[in-house]
C-alpha cells in the first residue's frame, strides 16, 4: 500500500489527530475495506514524516473505536465487527474482487520498483527509460507549434493508426531491409500493448510461448494473464536455441517464439546473422511464428547491428515489433506492430475494442519526425550521448566492482548485464539499497531463483548519481558478502 497523504504540520490539529481522521476517512469512503492490512507502524512512520510513537497512539486509539484490529504475527487490518460492518454494509468485498481478477498482479519488487520510480530522492539504477536530459523536449515542442492541425486530424484514426504514419514506418523500416507496406502495420501505444494485442487476439488458453531466458516478458506478464505457459530456452546452456526448440516442439506445440534479438532486455546480447538464419530456419520447418521486439536496435553504437529477423522473413513467419518510447519520448506511447495483413487486421479490430486508437497528436509528431531528417539527426545525437554514459559507467565499475562482479561491454542499448561473484541478488540486497535511496533492477523478475545479476541502466541516472549510485552498492554488497 503506497500511501501519498501527510499531515499538515502548520495546523491548529494535532499530528495524530489528523492521522486518525485520516484513516477513518479512508475506512468510511470504502477506499481501505474490510480485511485491508496496513503498512507497518514504521512504513507508516515514514510515510507521514511522524514518530512511531505518533502512530502507535492513532493506531490505538482507531483500535478503541473498533476500527482496526491487530493480529498477532500477522500485522493490523481494518476491523470486521458490527459498527464497521455497518459502516461499510453496502460495500461490496472488494478483496475478494481483487484476489479473482484474471491480470496476474506483478511480483511485489517490481510493484516496489513502479512506486519508488516516481520519488526524484531515489537514484534509479536499472530503469530502461531515457532521462529526462536525453529527451527532446524543445524541440517536440517547436514541431507541435509550427504544426496546424485540423478537426479531422485530431479526431479518431482508423483501426490500424494513421495512415501517414504508417506511411512514414514502412519507409524507415526499409533502411532496415523490412519491406512492409502501410497495410502490412498497425499503431500501437507501445512496445507492451503489441503483445497484449497478441496474447488475446492470436493464442488460445494454455498455449506454450516460448522465449529466450532471462527475459523482459517474465518482468510483465501479457501472455500469462491471457493464461498461456511460458518456457524459458537458455542461450548459455550446452543447447543452442533452435536445438531446445526442435526437442521442445517435438513433446508439445509452441504457439510462439519471443525475442529481443538485438540489445537484449536485459542481458543486452545480440544475435548474429547466422543465429538468426537459423531461428528462422527451425521456427519455419516447426511452423512456429517469431515474435521480434526490436525497440533498441537503433541505439547501435560503433558499429550497426545485423539486420532484424523479419529482413530476412520471406514467409510471413515474423511479427515484428518498433517503438518511439526508447529513442525519442515515453511518454508519446507510439510503437508498431508489421506482419501478414490478416493478423494486423484482427489485432485492430481488437485495439479499436480497447481504445479506439492511439493518441492522434503522438503519431502526427512522430510522423512529422519520421517524414523529415529529425529523427535521424536525434538519433545521431542520442547515440554519442549515450556511448559517453556508457563509458563513464564502465569506469565506474572498473573502480568500485573489480572482484565483486563480470560484465561485458555494451555495444548499443541501455543495459549492463551485472554478474555478482556471490547470490546474493534476492530482496534482502533490493531493500538494502532502497534505504540507501538506490533503487535496482534485480535479475530474479526477469528470470525465476536469478540470484546472481543486476540490470545496469546508464541510460537514466545523472553522472553524479551513477557515481553515488555504483560506489554505495559496491559498499553494500562487500558488507552481504
Amino acid at each position: 500500500m503506497f500511501i501519498e497523504w501527510r499531515p499538515n504540520r502548520p495546523s491548529n490539529q494535532s499530528l495524530h489527530q489528523q492521522i486518525v481522521d485520516w484513516m477513518k476517512q479512508q475506512i468510511t469512503r470504502g477506499e481501505w475495506p474490510v480485511a485491508t492490512k496496513l503498512p507497518s507502524q514504521r512504513s507508516l512512520a515514514d510515510s507521514f514524516g511522524v514518530n512511531r510513537s505518533t502512530i502507535i497512539t492513532a493506531i490505538d486509539e482507531l483500535i478503541a473505536d473498533g476500527l482496526l484490529e491487530t493480529k498477532v504475527g500477522s500485522g493490523t487490518f481494518v476491523s470486521n465487527n458490527t459498527w464497521n460492518v455497518l459502516v461499510s454494509s453496502k460495500q461490496p468485498d472488494w478483496k475478494n474482487y481483487v484476489r479473482n481478477g484474471l491480470h496476474e498482479p506483478n511480483l511485489k519488487t517490481i510493484q516496489d520498483i513502479n512506486q519508488y520510480e516516481t520519488d526524484t530522492a531515489i537514484i534509479r539504477l536499472g530503469t530502461g527509460e531515457l532521462s529526462p536530459s536525453l529527451l527532446p523536449t524543445k524541440k517536440i515542442e517547436k514541431t507541435l507549434q509550427s504544426t496546424s492541425f485540423d478537426a479531422h486530424s485530431l479526431g479518431y484514426s482508423e483501426p490500424k493508426g494513421d495512415k501517414r504514419l504508417r506511411q512514414c514506418i514502412s519507409v524507415y523500416l526499409e533502411t532496415k531491409g523490412v519491406n512492409a507496406s502501410p497495410s502490412s502495420l498497425m499503431i500501437v501505444s507501445g512496445g507492451l500493448q503489441a503483445l497484449q494485442l497478441i496474447s488475446v487476439g492470436l493464442l488460445q488458453k494454455g498455449s506454450m510461448v516460448l522465449h529466450e531466458s532471462p527475459s523482459y516478458l517474465n518482468s510483465v506478464h501479457p501472455f500469462q494473464s491471457a493464461g498461456m505457459h511460458l518456457v524459458g530456452l537458455s542461450k548459455q546452456g550446452r543447447e543452442s536455441i533452435p536445438t531446445q526448440i526442435k526437442r521442445i516442439n517435438g513433446r508439445k506445440k509452441a504457439s510462439l517464439f519471443y525475442t529481443v534479438p538485438t540489445f537484449n532486455n536485459p542481458t543486452n546480447t545480440t544475435w548474429t546473422k547466422e543465429e538468426r538464419l537459423n531461428l528462422l530456419s527451425i521456427c519455419k520447418k516447426d511452423q512456429i511464428p517469431i515474435i521480434e521486439d526490436d525497440v533498441y536496435s537503433d541505439l547501435w553504437f560503433e558499429k550497426e547491428p545485423p539486420l532484424p529477423i523479419k529482413s530476412l522473413d520471406t514467409d510471413g513467419l515474423v511479427l515484428h515489433i518498433g517503438s518511439m518510447s526508447k529513442t525519442l519520448s515515453p511518454g508519446l506511447r507510439i510503437g508498431w506492430i508489421a506482419g501478414p495483413i490478416t493478423v494486423i487486421e484482427r489485432l485492430a479490430d481488437i485495439k479499436m475494442q480497447m481504445d479506439y486508437g492511439s493518441s492522434a497528436l503522438s503519431q502526427h509528431l512522430v510522423a512529422e519526425w519520421l517524414a523529415s531528417d529529425q529523427y535521424s539527426k536525434h538519433l545521431e545525437w542520442l547515440r554519442y550521448k549515450l556511448i559517453v554514459r556508457r563509458d563513464f559507467t564502465l569506469t565506474l565499475l572498473n573502480q568500485y566492482f573489480k572482484g565483486l562482479a563480470e560484465w561485458q561491454i555494451p555495444q548499443g542499448g541501455f543495459y549492463i548485464w551485472l554478474k555478482l561473484c556471490k547470490p546474493i541478488v534476492n530482496p534482502n540486497l533490493f531493500k538494502q539499497a532502497l534505504k540507501e535511496n538506490i533503487l535496482l533492477n534485480p535479475g530474479y523478475i526477469y528470470e525465476p531463483n536469478n540470484n546472481t545479476h543486476l540490470r545496469l541502466s546508464y541510460s537514466y541516472a545523472s553522472e553524479e548519481q551513477l557515481a553515488y549510485g555504483i560506489q554505495t552498492l559496491s559498499k553494500i554488497i562487500r558488507r552481504l558478502i
